[in-house]
């Protein structure tokens, strides 16, 4: 008899430790199950990539596809090629256009600011449309631009079909990118203070104040030191978001794309941005003017030897836990030959951590190097 109770009460011991197995099994799969299906957070300054995951998935952007559009405008604006103060008249094809919008009609005339507004903050797919007629004649010819300037910024996971990122139409294709071309997009975008004016206002009014514009960033207002940027949101690409904040003199760009709902993407954003904050501080490793703590040979130069000094400030964004291990090095320095000018670029100052560039800054000669005599050849 007691023989049967210890079988019985074996039996239930295995069957119980393998009920707690699968169970931990299954909490260490949701452990690595994301809310989302890509993200990056990166330090602005330096470009480091402080998070991620997935960042080079193509996935559909949505609406941050408009962030190329703002782009491709500001550039134009600043280069004289346009203004915010032209004029634009809609047209039938722009009045005609669905999703997030301003409601546009034919005939109307709207400045490019109060559509670029618009755009940045409300989303207005029809003002997306009206502005690439006004820029290059045709939506498609838009999107052309689009596609030449994600080269040019090396964006190699990005393809545009669209000027607004509506999701296609039967027979057309979808507009992809990536959390990592999304986040250089972003860091090139918010160069335009005009841009994080316009995506860090929560309400505003457009058409002689009778339409209200609501920013579809929830982050606004709600998280300190946040002023963009860009949402974007249709069934199969998920909810996306670009986020954007400064705090102090650091500032972030947290990029989430296909979380599962509005909550979840300023969640999951909120939270990369307060693990940048919290973990990651900025230490100036070389400030400008610093020498180097080597010396490097000048063929023919008199003096023969210098060290070379820091044209800027080398600064890194680390965990304090980091910064023992950060190395600092002197590269691309070609063979140096007199004469060479006070301030003459030499080469560059690079921090490594664990292999991975984090910092640079360039190098320059500290003074003017001269062609060394006949007699001070003779007597090295």
């Amino acid at each position: 008899m007691i023989r049967r109770y210890i079988v019985l009460i074996n039996v239930l011991l295995f069957f119980f430790s393998l009920f707690i197995s699968c169970h931990a099994v299954e909490a260490a799969k949701n452990q690595n199950i994301k809310p989302y299906k890509s993200a990056i957070l990166m330090e602005v300054d330096t470009g480091r990539i402080l998070y991620k995951y997935n960042i080079h998935k193509r996935l559909p952007p949505a609406s941050m596809t408009k962030m190329m559009l703002m782009l491709i405008v500001m550039d134009k604006v600043y280069s004289g090629e346009i203004s915010l103060d032209d004029e634009v008249r809609v047209s039938a094809a722009a009045s005609r256009i669905g999703g997030s919008q301003v409601y546009l009609k034919e005939g109307e005339v709207f400045t490019i600011r109060e559509l670029m507004k618009a755009i940045a903050i409300h989303s207005a797919n029809d003002a997306c449309y009206a502005i690439a007629e006004y820029i290059a004649g045709t939506p498609e010819g838009f999107v052309a631009l689009m596609n030449e300037y994600a080269k040019k910024l090396n964006m190699k996971d990005t393809e545009y079909h669209s000027v607004h990122g509506l999701p296609p139409s039967k027979g057309q294709k979808e507009d992809l990118t990536s959390a990592y071309d999304s986040a250089i997009l972003a860091k090139r975008l918010i160069q335009y203070p005009e841009v994080l004016q316009w995506t860090s206002t929560k309400t505003a009014y457009f058409r002689n104040g009778t339409f209200k514009l609501e920013n579809t960033n929830k982050l606004i207002g709600r998280f300190r030191g946040a002023d963009g940027l860009k949402t974007g949101y249709y069934s199969k690409a998920g909810f996306n978001l670009t986020a954007t904040a400064k705090r102090g003199d650091t500032r972030l760009i947290a990029v989430v794309m296909g979380a599962k709902s509005d909550r979840a993407r300023v969640n999951e954003s909120a939270k990369l941005l307060s693990l940048g904050f919290a973990l990651y501080h900025k230490k100036v490793l070389l400030k400008k003017g610093s020498p180097y703590n080597k010396e490097i040979e000048v063929l023919e130069g008199d003096p023969d030897k210098i060290k070379p000094i820091a044209g800027s400030d080398l600064t890194v964004y680390v965990k304090d836990s980091e910064l023992p291990k950060v190395v600092v090095s002197l590269k691309d320095v070609p063979l140096l030959k007199a004469p060479i000018k006070k301030g003459e670029k030499i080469g560059r100052f690079v921090a490594t951590l664990e292999g991975e560039v984090i910092g640079s800054s360039y190098a320059i000669c500290p003074e003017e190097v001269v062609k060394a005599s006949f007699l001070k050849k003779l007597y090295r």
